[in-house]
């Protein structure tokens, strides 16, 4: 499920996404949050720095940015594969 198909799908609610992130789209929380898988978050980020910076900037910059209400959540999926 990617931006604008949650944008067209649910034109009544109000969403946050992050910047560059769509690939990482894994679809709607219960309360209409974005979830990201963390993961391929992370897989993104390292295409333009190493593993142990792109971890560090996703933990700070983008987890640990809060948005208010509707923060989108963040999902390591990669543990149950």
């Amino acid at each position: 499920m990617k931006r604008e198909e949650i944008i067209n799908n649910f034109p009544e609610q109000e969403f946050l996404f992050v910047d560059d992130m769509d690939d990482a789209i894994i679809g709607l929380s219960t309360k209409f949050l974005v979830v990201y898988s963390a993961d391929k978050c992370i897989e993104i980020l390292m295409k333009d720095m190493f593993e142990i910076e792109a971890i560090e900037y996703f933990e700070f910059n983008i987890e640990g940015a809060y948005m208010g209400e509707k923060t989108p959540i963040y999902v390591y999926d990669k543990l149950f594969d």
